[in-house]
């Protein structure tokens, strides 16, 4: 069963709260219900992790790396930009990451950082998007 780590990045804990008009009313503890469900769906044994801190997402991208996961998904959110120690920590692990945005960074104007450094992005799908990110890992699996 392939293991799978999913980050929520800094601000990711006021999904449903604020911004509702761009992210829509859903919680953070709904979006790991469904991730928990699509990764049950497609036999992922998937980890989610949310911080706020970025030197926290950079040790559980490296821990990861030592622990031997298979891919990483990692939605940015308030690290998309300027973050260069999380990119080059998304660099460095062995595993490959995709970039996934609930809503479109780029109808906003917003370019990514981290998506240079990943090996593919989602933006646009909502909550679905973690399914295609998942699905995405098992398409990289067969791949290799």
């Amino acid at each position: 069963m392939p293991k799978v780590l999913v980050i929520h990045g800094a601000g990711m804990n006021m999904r449903g709260k604020v911004q509702v008009d761009v992210f829509g009313p859903m919680l953070l503890p709904e979006y790991d219900r469904h991730i928990r469900q699509y990764a049950a769906e497609l036999g992922i044994d998937v980890e989610i992790f949310h911080s706020n801190i970025e030197g926290e997402v950079i040790n559980k991208l490296y821990e990861a790396h030592e622990s031997g996961v298979d891919a990483a998904i990692i939605n940015p959110a308030g690290y998309t930009t300027g973050h260069p120690a999380l990119v080059a920590a998304i660099s460095q692990v062995k595993y490959p990451t995709i970039e996934l945005h609930v809503s479109n960074p780029a109808r906003r104007g917003a370019t990514s950082d981290v998506a240079r450094a990943c090996r593919g992005s989602i933006a646009g799908f909502g909550v679905f998007g973690y399914y295609m990110a998942l699905r995405g890992v098992l398409e990289l699996r067969a791949t290799r």
